[in-house]
């Protein structure tokens, strides 16, 4: 169905091909896994079986893509249309309606179908994704997560024969993802649909995958082969399959449920060991602003006086478009927390930390951060008591290069010259000064995003879905510097459904449901008590309260 005949991709003015070498082929009724480190030209491969690489994107092109006997390099995105839906990694682009059902409608409406069915496929879809309560919402108020339903929703709905999805659960709540991968395995067993998707989540997708194609560096020639042996030498892995190599298990699990099923020894020798876990130790009145050069976690003195909350939320109720995003909801954040906010898709995360930032103006209740009220607070005064990575990192960046992004970050956080540079090169390590952040990965422009915010220091640091887009070493180095900071002192509070970065990194969770808090405590007592938000070691090694599977190194180390 998708053929790739030695193709290779060179963007203008890129001193070297985005990929090269790429030549396998997906076979009908097939879901093919691409994974890969960020940055290796995943979003490149996906853009060439719809045609959008090179026609939209630009740059050269050698070889040649078939879909469905159709050559891309003389069909543009237009003639492939009834043949490939694609989802990006960006909702918001695919959109041109401004209600749920006009979107959903709107893929059919320009290939000529019939209205009756047009409205049976509509409503087909509202049900299959969950989205029947979101009909008539205008999509501009919805949450990311549904917002990314609706954008796969409106591939759907024209049955194409071949989807091509960029990272369709990386915004999803754990249930929505596994709604939405077990629509697509429908698709793929039921209709023969033909299905590439790219994904970092691994722990979400491999066990849907039939065959997996690794890029396994930047310029590298793809490898094929089954999901298990591609897991067994591939750079990027879930924790399922970490263990598996820890413990040694042949073949490898790429399930909960067959790892449980081998665990059995390995619960025997933790049986007597418990868990090493950092708790929140800042020192009482100290202003974050260095680096830290004692041990990443310090242990607080029990005559140590308690610091003064960097933020608290007070009886918060924010109504937007006739919908109570907050209800009431109390919150107190201290110094060198790191708190995941969590829950479904729509619950007030986002909302949340817009009210902290002052970028939404409570309807009643109170915000305050660092004694300050953000809604009523100049943002030059704002920015040095609390920064925000928001969920489209573009919305932060406006320049040319990536040093030009770093000089005015500097500039407006008053910080030495220099400072957001050094911060990108932890996070982006081989990313040029020259860059256009257009020319970045998702990932790449999130950890952009995240240095620019950095560079001011802010006591407060708020990241809604810092993973998306991330590999699992980018996401390591991204945990690496959120530990440092909140030993430093810093709050941290992330708005995220990435279970494991949860599990790894926060010393607490708050669940949200509809705008109201319904737990709030240590993340072990949160994560192990829910089916839903549990990473996999802790599924795996239950009753045992694992967290990670460096807490399982270090126990037996």
């Amino acid at each position: 169905m998708i053929r790739f005949e030695d193709v290779s991709v060179t963007y203008d003015g890129a001193p070297r091909p985005a990929v090269q070498d790429v030549d396998f082929e997906v076979p009908e009724g097939e879901l093919v896994l691409l994974v890969g480190p960020s940055g290796v030209g995943k979003s490149t491969v996906l853009g060439a079986v719809s045609g959008l690489v090179p026609h939209f994107t630009g740059g050269t092109l050698r070889g040649r893509v078939t879909v469905a006997g159709r050559d891309t390099r003389t069909h543009a995105p237009r003639e492939l249309a009834d043949v490939v839906g694609t989802v990006g990694q960006d909702p918001l682009s695919h959109f041109v309606t401004d209600t749920v059902e006009d979107e959903l409608a709107y893929g059919m409406e320009s290939l000529g179908l019939a209205p009756e069915v047009m409205r049976r496929r509509v409503e087909e879809t509202l049900d299959l994704l969950g989205l029947a309560d979101l009909r008539d919402r205008p999509i501009a108020t919805l949450s990311g997560g549904q917002q990314q339903r609706v954008a796969i929703g409106s591939v759907l709905t024209p049955h194409p024969r071949v989807l091509v999805l960029d990272e369709p659960t990386s915004a999803l709540d754990p249930a929505a993802a596994e709604e939405v991968l077990a629509v697509l395995q429908r698709l793929v067993h039921d209709l023969g649909t033909t299905v590439l998707l790219a994904e970092h989540r691994l722990e979400r997708v491999i066990q849907y995958a039939d065959q997996v194609a690794l890029l396994p560096a930047p310029g590298a020639a793809p490898i094929l082969g089954t999901p298990a042996e591609i897991m067994a030498v591939s750079p990027v892995f879930p924790p399922v399959v970490d263990l598996g190599r820890f413990a040694e298990w042949t073949p490898l699990p790429l399930t909960v449920r067959d790892a449980r099923r081998r665990a059995g020894e390995l619960r025997e020798r933790l049986t007597d060991r418990e868990p090493t876990r950092g708790t929140p130790a800042p020192v009482s009145g100290s202003v974050p602003n260095s680096r830290p050069s004692s041990p990443r976690w310090r242990t607080r003195k029990p005559d140590t006086p308690t610091p003064a909350p960097t933020a608290e939320v007070h009886a918060l109720a924010v109504r937007r478009a006739q919908v109570d995003a907050l209800r009431h909801l109390d919150l107190t954040i201290a110094p060198g927390e790191t708190i995941a906010l969590m829950g479904r898709n729509g619950a007030g995360k986002s909302t949340l930390l817009n009210s902290l930032v002052g970028l939404v103006t409570p309807t009643s209740g109170t915000v305050r951060v660092g004694g300050l009220v953000p809604h009523r607070t100049a943002p030059r005064d704002l920015v040095r008591r609390v920064g925000l990575v928001p969920q489209e990192p573009r919305d932060l960046l406006y320049a040319d290069t990536v040093a030009a992004e770093c000089t005015a970050a500097d500039a407006d956080a008053g910080a030495e010259a220099g400072t957001c540079r050094a911060l990108v090169s932890e996070l982006l390590p081989g990313v040029t000064d020259d860059v256009h952040p257009r020319d970045l990965s998702e990932g790449q422009r999130l950890a952009l995003a995240l240095a620019i915010v950095l560079t001011a220091r802010p006591p407060l640091l708020l990241l809604d879905e810092p993973t998306r887009g991330l590999d699992y070493a980018a996401k390591s180095r991204l945990v690496t510097v959120l530990r440092a900071l909140a030993a430093e002192g810093h709050a941290i509070v992330l708005a995220t459904h990435d279970v494991e970065l949860a599990a790894e990194l926060a010393h607490r969770v708050v669940l949200l449901a509809d705008g109201e808090v319904i737990a709030d405590g240590p993340t072990a007592e949160v994560v192990v008590a829910s089916p839903s938000f549990a990473p996999q070691t802790t599924k795996i090694l239950a009753p045992q309260q694992w967290l990670t599977v460096a807490e399982v190194r270090a126990a037996l180390a």
